[in-house]
């Protein structure tokens, strides 16, 4: 099967997948988790793993809306773009597709670096990474980036290293439900695809933004999944953008991104 059908698979079916290994990693506190689940400026790569990545992913800046980043990322030039993805040996690799709400998150981002200046960010769900190194681009004092997948950690730090920067901290773990960290601002794109996931979400964001008054923008290219949530009602429209025709093509004909603010009106109740 060619990866554009794997690609798609992966985009349709995470519910199945992804969405089951954040529900069964259960997180504790947030400070044991950065304690234990950590990747820092420094920690080698395993040679074997860097050298599988770098052989079977391309380094590319086109097609998306951050053309200012530079991502390892699977592209039809790459060899499992056709071959049979259970001979990628990692597990599925969801970072190397660049998602169009982390492409509007990015670019929403690199566009008004105020809304990250001299702050810490949290990058949810961070995958490829790139919403994190445009924070670090536009200047945030502190960038955590977290996927539930190792090699996305990895991919993460030579992504880094692509862009001429050291390595912001990464951790591998599933942190929903857990303590709500001291963050002036969460990022998050493209994880409203599975409603148990979802509904997570929605609570733990909501008693983060109680509890320590953080600021929550989602990215999302307007998933059915994503729009018929109840999030969506307390959800403000910040910006739509248009997104590049290699993006639209390789999301099922998706054509625009939207960044949201996250103010829900029950903030201030218990959750």
């Amino acid at each position: 099967m060619a990866f554009r059908g794997w690609k798609r698979l992966l985009l349709l079916g995470r519910q199945n997948t992804f969405a089951k290994a954040w529900r069964s990693r259960k997180g504790g506190s947030l400070l044991r988790w950065k304690r234990c689940c950590h990747w820092s400026a420094g920690k080698s790569l395993d040679p074997e793993v860097r050298a599988f990545l770098e052989e079977n992913t391309e380094v590319t800046s086109s097609g998306h809306l951050t053309p200012e980043i530079r991502l390892r990322l699977l592209t039809p030039r790459c060899r499992f773009w056709k071959e049979k993805p259970d001979l990628w040996p990692y597990g599925d690799p969801f970072w190397a597709i660049y998602w169009p709400g982390g492409q509007a998150l990015s670019r929403y981002i690199l566009d008004n670096p105020r809304v990250v200046k001299g702050r810490s960010v949290l990058d949810l769900g961070s995958g490829c990474g790139a919403t994190a190194i445009a924070a670090v681009m536009s200047g945030a004092s502190q960038v955590l980036a977290n996927d539930i997948d190792p090699i996305a950690g990895m991919a993460m730090i030579l992504n880094c290293e692509l862009n001429h920067m050291n390595p912001f901290p990464i951790t591998i773990k599933n942190i929903i439900n857990s303590e709500a960290g001291d963050w002036d601002l969460i990022v998050l794109g493209d994880m409203f695809y599975d409603e148990q996931l979802a509904d997570g979400l929605h609570h733990w964001l909501r008693k983060c933004i109680r509890i320590q008054q953080t600021e929550v923008l989602i990215g999302d290219p307007g998933r059915h999944q994503f729009l018929s949530h109840s999030i969506r009602s307390q959800l403000h429209k910040v910006i739509e953008y248009s997104l590049p025709e290699y993006t639209r093509q390789e999301n099922n004909g998706l054509t625009s991104s939207i960044v949201w603010s996250y103010q829900p009106s029950n903030s201030l109740e218990n959750c």
